[in-house]
């Protein structure tokens, strides 16, 4: 598949999600997290022989416990993140108030080194600082490399702990129904499947985030989902065995 039609189908994908794709990012990691440590959580007490009533006692304690874990790491992240680009922002307004010709050889450096050069250059420099708010920002964009992250830090927070819940309960759900309807079904094979295919899924969002291949991110999350359970089962099974 060419890069022209990547692209494409990555716009695509993205008008289909709408609203979500604002929160995307965080919606996926959530997802990832949740669905991934929730079926090693049942793929290591199924290796260990537990039964269906312990796995989702441990289920549902993972997913609440991580899940609300995972959700103020994000928030405190991108507060920390809000905190420090407005610490930041208020310095270059000092250096802008208090050292006007430092500050406007800077931009001029800026300006320079990007191609410009004579009248040009200056007409930028002037242009520039002649607004004190718009000099701030380029000095901030330019000069600090950093970005002001317009999005809400609580509903990032909430996004990636709802995503982690809900996702998270994939692999959980059929032990669920069993407990709640005994039968002599396969559980751990159908958990398997339902968290392989939320696997897949995940993976195929994820590519709007990283703009990868579909193929790479699916065949990824797979993958890494898979591993991650394999280990966890192998460890369940030894530790019963030994004990």
């Amino acid at each position: 598949m060419s890069i022209h039609q990547e692209d494409q189908i990555h716009k695509e994908g993205q008008f289909l999600l709408g609203g979500l794709n604002r929160y995307l990012g965080e919606f996926v990691y959530g997802g990832i997290d949740g669905s991934v440590t929730t079926f090693a959580v049942v793929a290591g007490a199924t290796g260990a022989g537990l039964s269906s009533q312990v796995i989702i006692i441990l289920g549902f304690a993972n997913l609440l416990a991580d899940g609300f874990a995972m959700g103020v790491g994000s928030y405190l992240s991108h507060k920390s993140e809000q905190q420090n680009y407005q610490k930041h922002k208020q310095i270059e307004y000092w250096e802008v108030d208090n050292l006007p010709d430092k500050e406007r050889d800077e931009i001029r450096d800026i300006y320079r080194n990007k191609g410009f050069e004579g009248d040009l250059l200056e007409q930028i420099v002037t242009t520039i600082t002649a607004d004190r708010d718009r000099w701030v920002d380029v000095m901030m964009k330019e000069e600090l490399e950093m970005m002001q992250e317009t999005r809400s830090p609580l509903a990032m927070g909430t996004v990636t702990f709802i995503s982690f819940l809900f996702i998270g309960l994939v692999p959980i759900t059929v032990y669920v129904v069993d407990y709640m309807s005994p039968s002599s079904a396969p559980l751990f094979v159908i958990s398997s499947t339902m968290t392989a295919i939320t696997f897949v899924l995940i993976g195929w969002l994820k590519t709007f985030v990283t703009r990868s291949s579909a193929i790479k991110g699916m065949t990824e999350t797979l993958f890494l989902g898979g591993a991650a359970a394999a280990v966890s089962y192998w460890v369940g099974d030894w530790l019963e065995k030994l004990f």
